[in-house]
């Protein structure tokens, strides 16, 4: 079995995407050598980016998620949106993405939630263990906050922290959990369905949001989506 055929089968039976940590985790079950040389993480990108420059058997789905060329991501896609809980994960997994893209570090409060089919945001963010960054009051709140982005260089300070809100009845505890970093360096992001948006606005438009109101920034999930797949579309041309 080649490098080639023993990718191919690796992602065919986690049903047609993977992420790389899943790939260099599971490489070894269809090619057991996989590892042998001391640049083996880059030999079996340079096998796959070969693969999808030349059009053959693989395609790029995401950031850090490869597919099999027949693999149908806009169904995959359309199935997510009829499943509200389903839905949030897919946003953090978007956010985590471009946080990765935008060379922060990145954590998410569900690491164990599904990204895309059988490709999990523990798979993809970059922290795991929280950073103990400031005060232990303040990091445990800051810990379940959806998706932080942390700077990527010396100590881990939190950059920009999202709450996707899938209902306005969490809408409170997620802007109060934010909140709790204003005397950092810090932006505020919240992601909802469009339906939820004026809520939101009038929301910060009281205090203590509006103290600091230039600070927050909402988006609904159209525009999460659209904005990941252009930035995506231009680093596909970087193959």
């Amino acid at each position: 079995m080649t490098k080639v055929d023993a990718l191919i089968a690796l992602i065919k039976d986690n049903g047609g995407a993977a992420s790389w940590q899943f790939i260099y985790d599971n490489i070894e079950k269809y090619y057991p050598v996989a590892k042998s040389s001391k640049e083996w993480e880059a030999g079996l990108r340079g096998v796959l980016y070969r693969e999808i420059k030349n059009n053959r058997n693989f395609k790029r789905v995401g950031f850090g998620v490869y597919a099999l060329h027949e693999y149908q991501e806009e169904k995959a896609v359309e199935d997510i949106k009829k499943d509200n809980v389903r839905m949030h994960s897919y946003i953090e997994g978007l956010l985590v993405e471009l946080g990765n893209y935008e060379k922060f570090d990145t954590y998410c409060a569900d690491p164990t939630a599904t990204f895309q089919a059988n490709v999990f945001i523990n798979q993809i963010a970059t922290i795991r263990d929280f950073p103990e960054f400031t005060y232990p009051e303040i990091n445990r709140v800051a810990k379940r906050i959806d998706v932080v982005w942390f700077t990527k260089q010396g100590y881990k300070f939190p950059k920009k922290v999202i709450e996707v809100v899938d209902s306005v009845g969490t809408l409170g505890e997620s802007l109060s959990r934010m909140y709790q970093l204003k005397e950092f360096q810090t932006d505020f992001l919240v992601v909802s369905p469009i339906k939820f948006l004026d809520k939101i606005s009038d929301t910060l438009q009281r205090e203590p949001y509006s103290i600091h109101k230039e600070r927050f920034s909402v988006k609904h999930y159209d525009d999460i989506s659209s904005y990941y797949k252009s930035r995506l579309e231009i680093e596909k041309l970087k193959f």
